[in-house]
């Protein structure tokens, strides 16, 4: 399964000392464990700030050669400027994550519900203009989205369409592009996601999604999924649970 790479939403999470870190685990050692399970993880606090070149100088020296980092685009350019007016923002962020070198895996833009699609002409404009030495994923929030304008643009730009499990949102399985990625993000109104522990049964979902991606072990497509606090409520064992089920023969 060289071609398949599972981990979690982000790893900063101190409610998982006991069930996925050692107790005595200082949080500065988090990333250097978790690389000892997985490897890979999308960084979720980088939609909240662009990280420090020590910051990123960290989590490179803390994990292993083939470990990658997803990133998440900046929730200034995709939430509040909503890609307008952001070439600054854009460039700084892209230029702090270029450091990360052969450990960067796909960068997310992940739209909110009100990015409607009379906004396509933005977006095409948008990655147009991204550098193509890098792996887009675009992640929207609203079913109009979901239409063929939409997938040809993002094939036009070798960006894949973000593959979510979520409540707020249909299954989409359209492939746009050489990698897949897939978030599986479960519902915040039925689970906490803090407590450390398993919260829902996600056994029966995730053994469709093994059947899912089972096609794509060929190698033919690189494929990431992470999974989000709110899926069953412990995501390592959501990761493990799905890497058993596609090592298992079919």
């Amino acid at each position: 399964m060289q071609n398949i790479h599972l981990g979690t939403i982000g790893w900063s999470y101190t409610f998982w000392k006991g069930s996925f870190y050692p107790n005595k685990t200082p949080s500065k050692d988090f990333l250097a464990y978790y690389s000892t399970r997985f490897d890979t993880v999308e960084v979720d606090s980088t939609f909240y700030r662009t990280p420090t070149q020590r910051a990123i100088d960290n989590w490179k020296n803390q994990t292993p050669p083939n470990f990658k980092f997803s990133p998440k685009f900046p929730r200034v350019i995709t939430h509040i400027k909503m890609l307008n007016n952001c070439e600054r923002e854009t460039s700084f962020f892209l230029e702090r994550t270029k450091i990360l070198s052969e450990k960067l895996g796909p960068i997310l833009l992940q739209f909110p519900p009100n990015f409607g699609v009379d906004r396509l002409p933005d977006l095409a404009a948008y990655l147009k203009k991204l550098p193509k030495t890098n792996r887009y994923v675009v992640e929207v929030r609203n079913k109009a989205w979901l239409n063929p304008d939409f997938y040809s643009l993002l094939k036009a730009n070798k960006a894949a369409l973000a593959w979510v499990d979520s409540p707020n949102m249909p299954l989409n399985a359209e492939v746009t592009s050489d990698f897949l990625y897939v978030r599986l993000e479960g519902d915040r109104k039925k689970v906490k996601g803090t407590l450390g522990k398993i919260e829902a049964d996600t056994q029966p979902s995730l053994r469709v999604w093994a059947d899912r991606l089972k096609p794509y072990l060929n190698g033919e497509k690189e494929v990431y999924g992470y999974f989000g606090k709110y899926y069953s409520g412990y995501p390592p064992s959501d990761v493990d649970y799905l890497k058993n089920l596609l090592t298992q023969a079919p």
